[in-house]
């Protein structure tokens, strides 16, 4: 009689705990094959806070309700998997985030209908970040998911930053001098987008001014240019110049102490970036490194079908190799990949942020000193093995666009912790069934008289043939419950549920990584009008 996955998940993890010795953190997307050492959360105690200031000027305690549940000892009198399904909701709930985009005027129609989206932790804390935000100059939307490895302060920085980098490119020259001027006069520089953010968010208010000053630097600069940029080329310039200036910042000095620590944090962390961008009907998708977006398109029958946007950037993509093996020469040809990890220790092939894979060993050495500040900041100091013709490792991003049709319904932006679990295909269907089951519940909700037999015993069919179940109101969070808990047959175990949900933060990165989930859901109103016209 085969085992059920949950109870090979407890008893794996069982054993492991009984061979773990310590409690380093496991990353299976960065390791190090000079040393035995586990890479530690690259912020101190000191900067590390479980309170967090929300966006209603309280504070919210982001870690409360995950310890409540989840275990973070490894004894093994201690270790237990059972939650009741409420628990499970709660954590699974926790960090959801959704939002309905109101209607603009007739001059500037959103193709985005709403946006619902969520997260959850395998790493303590997360290094998973997300952003969305509506670009106010011409009402489009950005959506960004932001995967970091060795710590989070790459991908935090990056979450913050980069959506101004974008907009600040694609604005026009009159409007980046009138913020110049306001600059110079000491007066507030007008909004340039408005940001959708979760109570948990988080932000690094201690280098806010640093962060201004340069973007600052960054207008000043597209102001000296004669021409400006297309929507591509404004994607490709952001992502390169941001991840230009956070290696700068780490390069010049810095007289408050907190600033330089957090930029040392941020340049020796790392974090890929999939964004996508959507005026009106044009979508533009910029993705560097492993996250990835996939279109949920339904044919004139009914059925979906699943349209990629972005390809992963790793040993597994063949042009990526083949790119890598132009830029060195080829008697490293052999050594840009060993284990499918480039030079055998980092998991994608680009990336924000790991300037030990961009900068001379000569550099590296003259920005961490003697090794003590490097060590005070837990950053784990190495240089990666046949380390010769850096850089190894770029941010510049693959742009994909797309003219969103009738056909299309939705976007899913996710993590590679969704994609390693669930393929293209089952989200797409997951989402599909998930917006079903929605449909067919406020249908229900509709009705203040009998129907009619025939409608119900229709209605009844479908439900039956889709086999509807109780459901997440929030689709990310549906897909996460399904990327965790999924058996055989594609429904929900909940025995493997709770078990991957509680494992100890010692060993749930060997089971699952963070997952985060945003579903974009167009507006068909606003596509069919645009077709419409256009004829």
């Amino acid at each position: 009689m085969s085992v059920p996955v949950s109870s090979r998940i407890i008893n794996s993890a069982r054993s492991s705990i009984c061979a773990l010795h310590g409690k380093g953190h496991l990353n299976s997307r960065y390791i190090s094959s000079q040393k035995k050492a586990t890479r530690k959360s690259l912020f101190p105690k000191s900067l590390s806070p479980s309170v967090w200031p929300n966006t209603a000027g309280g504070t919210v305690d982001i870690f409360t309700l995950s310890k409540a549940f989840r275990h973070t000892s490894t004894e093994e009198e201690d270790f237990s998997f059972h939650l009741t399904p409420s628990q499970i909701d709660d954590l699974l709930r926790a960090s959801e985030l959704s939002h309905t985009i109101p209607e603009f005027d007739g001059r500037n129609p959103s193709a985005v209908l709403k946006f619902e989206s969520n997260q959850l932790a395998a790493n303590a804390p997360s290094e998973d970040r997300r952003s969305t935000a509506a670009f106010l100059q011409t009402r489009g939307m950005m959506f960004g998911v932001f995967d970091g490895h060795a710590g989070y302060a790459c991908s935090q920085a990056v979450s913050e930053r980069l959506f101004f980098y974008i907009a600040i490119c694609l604005l026009p020259r009159q409007r980046l001098e009138e913020m110049e001027s306001a600059m110079e006069s000491m007066k507030p520089v007008l909004p340039i987008l408005q940001w959708y953010k979760h109570p948990n968010d988080r932000f690094f208010q201690e280098v806010a001014s640093l962060y201004l000053e340069q973007l600052r630097v960054y207008w000043q600069a597209l102001l000296d240019m004669e021409s400006g940029f297309t929507t591509e080329e404004a994607l490709v310039y952001a992502f390169k110049r941001l991840d230009s200036d956070l290696s700068l910042e780490v390069q010049a000095p810095l007289e408050n102490e907190l600033m330089r620590n957090i930029a040392l944090q941020v340049a020796f962390s790392g974090s890929t970036a999939c964004v996508a961008h959507i005026d009106n009907v044009h979508l533009h998708v910029a993705n560097t490194g492993d996250c990835r977006a996939v279109l949920g398109v339904q044919d004139e029958d009914g059925s979906w079908a699943a349209l990629p946007l972005t390809r992963d950037h790793n040993a597994f993509n063949n042009l990526e190799v083949l790119r890598l093996r132009r830029e060195h020469p080829k008697s490293e040809g052999g050594t840009l990949f060993v284990n499918d990890r480039l030079l055998g220790v980092l998991m994608p092939s680009r990336a924000f942020g790991d300037v030990q894979f961009k900068w001379s060993q000569e550099l590296q050495q003259s920005v961490l000193g003697n090794g003590g500040l490097a060590e005070a900041l837990n950053i784990y100091e190495f240089v990666p093995p046949n380390y010769h013709t850096p850089p190894y490792l770029t941010a510049e991003p693959e742009v994909t666009y797309h003219k969103i049709r009738r056909q299309d319904k939705f976007l899913v932006l996710a993590s590679d912790g969704l994609w390693d679990m669930l393929s293209n295909e089952e989200a797409v269907r997951l989402v599909a069934e998930h917006r079903l089951a929605t449909n067919v519940h406020r249908m229900q909700l509709s009705f203040k008289k009998p129907a009619k037999l025939g409608y119900m015993q229709n209605l009844l069919l479908r439900r039956k043939a889709k086999r509807i179940r109780s459901y997440d109101e929030n689709v990310a969070t549906h897909l996460i419950r399904h990327a965790l808990g999924n058996n055989e047959y594609g429904e929900v175990d909940p025995e493997k549920l709770g078990a991957m949900l509680t494992l100890p933060d010692d060993l749930a990165r060997m089971y699952r990584d963070d997952i985060t989930v945003t579903v974009v859901h167009f507006n068909s109103d606003t596509v069919d009008s645009y077709y419409r016209e256009d004829k």
